[in-house]
């Protein structure tokens, strides 16, 4: 009689959290798109003018970490920084290659298929780090704790990093604005959200992320601190700017788009009334 046992491994969970992104960026959504209606276009404005606020001075050694397509790489790499794209989901990684072909694109160090949890580079071997992406799609602590460590480990002494986080009520605030808390499915996610910043289970239809976190800024500034990162600032990316009647209108008009960046700067420093929030952390040592 055979007695021999096969031994299986355990699931990995963060296996399945890989295979959910990058299905909904491949199937349901289309990152490339979403900077280009009104909305969109403040985000990029405010996220480059915030960006180049922390630059350190060219010839900066810069990782952009769930950099999707690489809008922000190659602003970055158009300054005279030597800019290293990494994303989790393929589909992104082709796209930032497309764009990288297209004439006059400034050249990127590297463009790679990755996870932020185990980053393919060298310790202390970059200047600045940037997280679009990492702490809001890995839902539990102790993951966006070493994503933060794998930051931390790759940054040089003193070097940046610029962490981006989804605010605790932005799904609120939005399904307030577009009518969608008539429908009970949204309400029961945003109820829990609000409650515990985890969004799950979206309505049918909808088309936002599969799962999240959603953040406190102090839960944010708590997570750079313990992973070793000193925070300095949080800030509002937007403001409550995005709430502006016909915000695709109004960005086209010059004098109308000038009020609404002013509102979004005067605004900063309270990051609750923006749907997404940049903290600034360092390392010291």
């Amino acid at each position: 009689m055979n007695t021999t046992k096969t031994l299986s491994m355990p699931p990995d969970p963060d296996a399945n959290l890989r295979q959910q992104i990058v299905a909904h960026y491949t199937n349901a959504y289309d990152e490339s798109k979403r900077l280009s209606d009104g909305f969109g276009q403040l985000e990029r404005h405010r996220t480059e003018h915030l960006i180049t606020r922390y630059l350190p001075p060219p010839r900066a050694v810069i990782l952009d970490v769930g950099g999707a397509g690489g809008v922000y790489s190659f602003f970055m790499a158009a300054l005279g920084h030597d800019v290293h794209l990494l994303d989790i989901v393929p589909k992104h990684i082709e796209q930032a290659q497309a764009n990288a072909r297209q004439p006059g694109a400034p050249p990127l160090a590297s463009i790679r298929v990755g996870d932020a949890l185990a980053l393919p580079f060298a310790d202390a071997s970059a200047d600045m780090v940037m997280m679009h992406g990492p702490l809001y799609h890995l839902v539990d602590r102790a993951d966006r704790r070493q994503a933060l460590l794998e930051a931390k480990r790759v940054l040089r002494p003193g070097g940046t990093l610029l962490a981006f986080a989804i605010s605790r009520y932005a799904g609120a605030i939005y399904g307030l604005t577009k009518g969608l808390i008539y429908d009970p499915d949204y309400l029961r996610m945003i109820q829990t959200e609000v409650r515990t910043g985890r969004r799950t289970n979206p309505p049918q239809g909808a088309h936002t992320l599969p799962s999240a976190h959603f953040h406190l800024p102090a839960e944010l500034a708590s997570e750079l601190e313990d992973a070793g990162l000193a925070c300095s600032v949080l800030l509002g990316v937007v403001g409550p700017a995005w709430l502006v009647p016909d915000l695709d209108a109004a960005w086209t008009d010059p004098a109308k788009r000038h009020h609404i960046l002013e509102l979004a700067s005067l605004l900063e420093h309270e990051p609750l009334l923006s749907p997404r929030i940049l903290a600034v952390g360092s390392k010291n040592i």
